[in-house]
């Protein structure tokens, strides 16, 4: 089966292709800068140059290809790159080209949480339109929710480790209750895979890890896993909110944006776990995962 990726250059993307290779397709990912997908080129991978405003790339994308896989999204805008832009734009631009090869299958990422009401964030409102753009599309598809995604690229992961291991405490946002379901990378690429494989795999599939945590006992596995388990100081949320408005100004370099902080205070759970139910799949637990990148060693 030939696959066409989006978003193959990135932290779950570069797992997704990696799958779609052990199991015996054809790859090809579409890259807006060509030296950062030479990793994937080395391996054999079909590298088509250009991005999700340009017709022509994704024409060259799409053409003679079984299925589509659309992971691109991003969690902060910068110019021209908003989320209408990248989430809706974007995905109507690449449905378009799937129509007109005849592509048999349309995968795509969106997130927990996404839905199009008053008080959602721009980053879950143009998720869910994106989602209303691929289910009226006409297409056969399978749109994926997935929770906390854990793995060795994860840097938010990476920075609380790092926390953990310099700092004599780890600041928590709030009492730290609030739910979070991380699911293993290796997980969903697999997930994805079996998705392009199965025609009758159509529908919304929320994806999450064997055990809900609170944000506290995720911060507690992040630092057992890192080897440096340090003492958690919780601040109160009115002061974290006017925090996190000033960092607003600093778009992508804020270490966290008043959306990022609604959308973790609202939790992250996945009551209808597709992990398991539908795709067989026996997920890692969270822990675990983490001690094969963050133990010792590890930096």
């Amino acid at each position: 089966m030939l696959v066409a990726l989006t978003g193959g250059t990135g932290f779950v993307g570069r797992h997704v292709a990696a799958t779609l290779a052990r199991r015996g397709h054809t790859v090809r990912v579409l890259a807006r800068d060509p030296a950062r997908a030479r990793f994937l080129a080395d391996q054999g991978v079909e590298v088509v140059t250009g991005h999700l405003a340009d017709g022509a790339a994704l024409a060259r994308l799409a053409r003679g290809v079984d299925a589509v896989i659309h992971l691109v999204g991003i969690i902060v805008e910068q110019g021209p790159q908003t989320f209408a832009a990248v989430h809706v734009e974007g995905t109507r631009a690449l449905l378009g080209a799937a129509r007109e090869a005849g592509v048999l299958r349309f995968i795509h990422m969106s997130a927990v949480g996404a839905r199009d009401e008053p008080g959602a964030t721009p980053y879950h409102r143009t998720k869910c339109q994106a989602e209303r753009l691929v289910a009226d599309s006409g297409l056969p598809h399978a749109i994926f929710r997935p929770s906390i995604i854990n793995g060795p690229e994860s840097a938010p992961i990476r920075l609380l480790a790092r926390l953990h291991r310099w700092s004599p405490v780890v600041p928590v946002f709030g009492d730290g209750r609030f739910p979070t379901q991380p699911v293993w990378i290796e997980d969903v690429a697999l997930a994805f895979a079996l998705a392009a494989e199965r025609p009758d795999t159509i529908g919304v599939f929320e994806l999450g890890g064997p055990q809900v945590l609170t944000y506290d006992e995720f911060l507690l596995a992040i630092g057992r896993a890192a080897g440096r388990s340090r003492r958690l100081i919780h601040v109160p949320l009115g002061l974290v909110r006017t925090l996190a408005g000033g960092f607003d100004l600093l778009g992508p370099a804020a270490p966290i944006t008043s959306d990022q902080l609604q959308m973790l205070i609202e939790g992250s759970a996945t009551p209808a776990n597709a992990i398991e139910s539908v795709f067989g799949i026996t997920p890692l637990e969270f822990e675990e995962g983490l001690r094969r990148y963050l133990g010792p060693g590890s930096t």
